[in-house]
Parts: structure tokens; C-alpha cells; sequence
């Protein structure tokens, strides 16, 4: 792994561990996870081959790269994120692989693209992250993923994206999924914030977490729009295509082509 602007330090703990515990815990909230990245890898093929560049948007544990590389032993990765617990474990996990490079950045600061290794991907991928930003900052990200983008290639993003003149259909969805989390719950399943407290309490992430929650403070959402507004900044923002390749009854992947 060749890192750039990280150094946190990545031995003394067991990151597989911590990248199964990860994937509980997200999957407490998105239980059709594993079925997005199918389908989101399974596009990157279609379009734009087996040993494609990709640059992970808003990593964390690099969860995108993971299965990439496993799927795609010939792909290359970056991974781009500033939270620097989640970084930790991503460099733990692919400490010593070429294939992967670490980058430490604030996706809201314009100049980010430039502590990139490459000037541009076949594919950009992100998922259940970027519900973080309001939407005007999220359309600026956008036209800055467009530039990344190779004429050809992809955008994907997999995230909540709640469509607003629903909102019946929304309030049973939510209903339902709070039951099936609540049972979760009960069966010893950890939450966002019980993980994090583990997190503070591991004599190797506990420094990186405590700069993470100064970073960021407690979870916060953005605006969450639809599925249309998604593909219709995308194409505003230099895309040719975009529409939803995959959705769940609270989950879309949207797929922008340059």
C-alpha cells in the first residue's frame, strides 16, 4: 500500500476483526449492503472492464476496495477519506498492497482532487456517505467527480435517497426496518454509536477516534434528496447518462456514465 498524507499508526491490532465488526454494524441499518456492491461491481465490469483504477469516494475502511480487489485482483484503488479512525483500519487491512493507495482529505475543500495520485479513473465509486453533505455542497462535489471521471467511464453512489412525494410508502418502510433493527438489537447487535464507544475504548484507534469526533462531532445527516435529483445534477454536471441501476425499499445506486 503506498500512502499519502497518512500516518497513523496500523499495527498491534486485529483489522479483520475490526472490518467484520464495521460491516455488522452497517448492515444492522442496510441489511441488502452486500447486494448493492454485487451490483455496483457487477456495473463496473459491464462498463468499464475487470482491471479497472477506481477511486473509493469517502472510504472509511475502504469496505468498496475490499471487494473490489476481491473480485478484481488486477484493479487498482484509491482510497480518499479524512475520517482518521476509519483511515486506520483501511491502512491495517491493505498494509504492504500496491494496489492501494490512502488519501487523506476533506472532500468540501475544492482542491482535494489534487492529493490524488492519478488525474483520472475509470470508475469513482462511493456508498452510504455522501448523505453527509446538503445538497449544494454535494452538487460542487459532483462537477469535481465529472473532471475525475475518464470520457467512458463511471460514477456510482449508493446511499439513502429519500424520495419526498411518497410519503406514506416511506413512513411503512421505516416502520417496518426500525422492527427488523429493534429485533437486531435485542440479538446483541451493535449500533453507530456503541461501535464508535469501542472504537474510544481500543488501545490503537482510541487516538484516531477522538480526532475523528473532533472533526466531525456526533453523526449529522444533509438533505437526502431523491433519486432525481441525484441524476439530474450529475448530467448538469458533466455526465451524459445517469439513472438508478439497483434500489431497495430505503437504498438506491445511481450510476452516472461520463
Amino acid at each position: 500500500m503506498t500512502e499519502t498524507d497518512t500516518t497513523t499508526t496500523t499495527t498491534g491490532a486485529d483489522w479483520a476483526a475490526w472490518q467484520r465488526g464495521w460491516d455488522r454494524q452497517q448492515e444492522w441499518y442496510m441489511p441488502d449492503r452486500e447486494e448493492r456492491f454485487r451490483i455496483m461491481l457487477d456495473m463496473v465490469e459491464a462498463l468499464v472492464g475487470p482491471r479497472p483504477r477506481v477511486l473509493d469516494l469517502a472510504c472509511g475502511t475502504a469496505s468498496i476496495t475490499a471487494r473490489l480487489l476481491a473480485r478484481f485482483p488486477d484493479a487498482t484503488s484509491t482510497g480518499v477519506d479524512l475520517d482518521p479512525a476509519l483511515l486506520a483500519i483501511a491502512e491495517g487491512t491493505f498494509a504492504g498492497d500496491e494496489r492501494v493507495t490512502l488519501v487523506t482529505a476533506d472532500l468540501k475543500d475544492p482542491d482535494w482532487p489534487a492529493r490524488l495520485p492519478y488525474d483520472s479513473y475509470d470508475a469513482v465509486l462511493t456508498a452510504t456517505a455522501l448523505h453527509w453533505l446538503h445538497s449544494e455542497p454535494l452538487a460542487a462535489l459532483y462537477g469535481r467527480v465529472a473532471e475525475l471521471v475518464r470520457d467512458g467511464g463511471v460514477f456510482m453512489n449508493a446511499d439513502h435517497m429519500i424520495d419526498e412525494t411518497t410519503p406514506r410508502i416511506n413512513a411503512a418502510e421505516r416502520a417496518q426496518r426500525h422492527v427488523r433493527m429493534d429485533q437486531a438489537k435485542r440479538d446483541g447487535v451493535l449500533d453507530w454509536a456503541e461501535w464508535w464507544q469501542r472504537a474510544a475504548q481500543d488501545p490503537v484507534l482510541a487516538e484516531p477516534t477522538a480526532k475523528r469526533f473532533e472533526i466531525y462531532g456526533e453523526h449529522a445527516d444533509g438533505d437526502m434528496p431523491g433519486p432525481a435529483w441525484h441524476a439530474r445534477v450529475l448530467r448538469e454536471r458533466g455526465f451524459a447518462e445517469a439513472r438508478p441501476v439497483w434500489c431497495s425499499p430505503s437504498d438506491t445506486l445511481l450510476l452516472a456514465l461520463k
